[in-house]
């Protein structure tokens, strides 16, 4: 199994990036992402979570930039 060397530029935001791991892969039919085995999903699969996170966070950054709050 390959090891993730990945460092979080802001460790302190885990807890917040997992709960939005779990709603992403929630609205993507994925309902029971956090107790799956992820090496038993495709990596299109995978990659629609992370790449749906991406795009919120992008989302939300330009509207943070923008001084338009949610």
């Amino acid at each position: 199994m390959a090891k993730n060397n990945n460092k979080k530029a802001v460790p302190e935001a885990r807890a917040a990036l997992n709960q939005m791991k779990l709603e992403t892969a929630n609205e993507l039919g994925l309902s029971n992402y956090q107790n799956m085995d992820k090496g038993n999903l495709t990596a299109r699969q995978n990659g629609y979570v992370g790449g749906n996170m991406t795009k919120k966070l992008v989302e939300m950054a330009e509207q943070q930039m923008s001084g338009k709050q949610q």
